[in-house]
């Protein structure tokens, strides 16, 4: 049994160990990530509670027993679908900077997360290519500015990265309405 499984069972059990393990270890790199999203400190402290409890509860209802991702992503997945929630219901939206007028808009938070909508995501963005794949993940998983993404990916200039960002976006949206 690996440290992932091993974890998974005694959040199962409510281990208080552990889920005070969990919730210090993803504490900070939670709020950090957090903090672009325009809600108050005492909201996202909210959420990042109900999402500990969230994956205590998937646990214990075997929902992580054939997790394909690490337990830390899968919290995080939950904690910003959360955050998403939070951001609907003030009628909000949330914008990623420079994506040129398009936004994501999550419709139902659902915090019974299955492991076959995380696995479909991962689905739809592996369908992209492996260009687009690495242009969004340089943008907006390693939060490269365009210039940066410009020299890694060789491309002539700031806008063709741009342009490209945008076709990937484009590709994106229309294979996630695909799936559905």
């Amino acid at each position: 049994m690996n440290e992932e499984s091993h974890i998974i069972e005694l959040l199962k059990k409510g281990d208080e160990k552990t889920i005070h393990f969990i919730y210090n270890e993803y504490k900070p790199g939670f709020l950090m990530f957090a903090g672009r999203y325009t809600l108050s400190k005492d909201d996202l402290l909210d959420v990042y509670q109900d999402a500990i409890v969230a994956l205590c509860e998937n646990a214990r209802k075997g929902n992580l027993d054939e997790l394909k991702s690490s337990i830390k992503t899968y919290f995080f997945s939950i904690g910003k679908y959360m955050i998403y929630a939070q951001l609907k219901k003030r009628n909000q939206t949330t914008t990623y900077e420079n994506i040129d007028n398009f936004h994501f808009e999550w419709d139902d938070y659902d915090e019974n997360i299955t492991n076959v909508q995380l696995v479909r995501m991962r689905e739809v963005f592996r369908d992209l290519g492996e260009q687009c794949k690495k242009v969004l993940s340089l943008f907006y998983y390693e939060e490269k500015k365009l210039e940066e993404i410009t020299q890694l990916m060789n491309y002539e200039n700031k806008n063709v990265a741009k342009s490209q960002k945008s076709r990937c976006i484009k590709k994106l949206r229309d294979l996630t309405i695909k799936k559905k």
